[in-house]
């Protein structure tokens, strides 16, 4: 997969960019090499903890191109939205009648978080963008501003 050289987008071979109406796959150029990382080796990186993923922000060669920044912020508010329900599950689990059902929710909800992180990690190193539901769109919009 080639990415539009103007916008970043991810185009198939031999097509042509959707938002530009122009940019052809091939004159779009694919991953390249920033400041010693490839960017998806820097994509799949931002996953692992928040911390790369901030790094990758702030740092220059990194917070230029659209896929680092787009996993970046993709790391980040999944790992808020993590928060957020790892808090409300400990909440609903201090409530006596609701805790006892929370015990077998909590082996479930945290096989579905690694699943879902194993599979951001593969996809940004495979080069690809893959969006989750709500906060794909929210990095989209983060990563091309």
């Amino acid at each position: 997969m080639a990415y539009c050289p103007t916008c970043g987008t991810q185009i198939a071979d031999g097509t042509v960019c959707p938002k530009c109406a122009g940019t052809s796959a091939a004159a779009a150029a694919p991953l390249t090499t920033t400041g010693g990382l490839a960017d998806n080796v820097a994509g799949a990186l931002a996953y692992f903890t928040i911390i790369p993923a901030i790094v990758f922000l702030v740092l220059q060669p990194f917070n230029t191109k659209r896929f680092v920044r787009f996993h970046s912020f993709q790391c980040l508010f999944f790992a808020a939205a993590w928060t957020v329900l790892w808090i409300g599950l400990s909440i609903i689990g201090h409530i006596p009648i609701f805790g006892w059902a929370t015990v077998l929710l909590w082996p479930l909800v945290s096989l579905a978080g690694f699943i879902i992180w194993l599979i951001l990690v593969l996809k940004a190193y495979q080069g690809q963008i893959w969006k989750l539901p709500v906060i794909g769109d929210l990095a989209e919009k983060q990563a091309g501003a």
